[in-house]
């Protein structure tokens, strides 16, 4: 059968009793980059993030800020690495559910911390939004009184700015230069 013939369709969550989640197309996934279905953890990745908010679903994120399960996530997760614990957790979960179909090995493609060289989780945060528009517009103008040698380069930071969709104020991110 056709992927289209899941629209509106919802599946039980493996690992959450009681929880449900709809079916949804997405134009990321491709019969070509996959098998056409896959989880959506809109928490964890821009695709994923992106689907959810047009589905107006929520973004829980079950991991917190050094990699471990939160309590959210049940008590045979919580307190669990994802990356190391917490994945042998949730197979053993899958297995005795009788949810695993295939099991094996698969190096990731995760990004790597250019210092620790260890990888990097990519997960959801509450952030502090401002009103896009006024943000683009005093960014602009600021923009404007500034030199930039070539000045050829200042319309193509201009643009770059007003093509902006999200503007955030973070300061949860290391800063600094290799």
């Amino acid at each position: 059968f056709s992927g289209a013939d899941l629209a509106d369709g919802s599946c039980g969550h493996p690992t959450i009793p009681g929880r449900v989640s709809p079916l949804l197309p997405a134009n990321h996934v491709t019969m070509t980059k996959g098998t056409g279905l896959v989880h959506t953890a809109p928490a964890h990745g821009m695709e994923d993030y992106s689907v959810a908010s047009h589905h107006q679903l929520p973004t829980d994120c079950l991991v917190d800020e050094s990699g471990y399960f939160t309590e959210a996530a049940g008590p045979e997760l919580k307190n669990k690495n994802v990356l190391e614990e917490g994945n042998e957790a949730v197979i053993k979960m899958l297995k005795a559910a009788g949810s695993l179909l295939k099991e094996e090995k698969y190096v990731h493609s995760y990004p790597y911390d250019w210092r620790t060289k260890k990888p990097m989780i990519i997960r959801a945060s509450k952030q502090w939004f401002v009103n896009t528009a006024d943000v683009k517009a005093a960014a602009q103008d600021v923009l404007k009184k500034v030199k930039v040698i070539p000045t050829s380069a200042m319309n193509r930071m201009l643009e770059m700015l007003d093509r902006r969709t999200f503007w955030c104020i973070s300061r949860q991110r290391c800063w600094g230069v290799p």
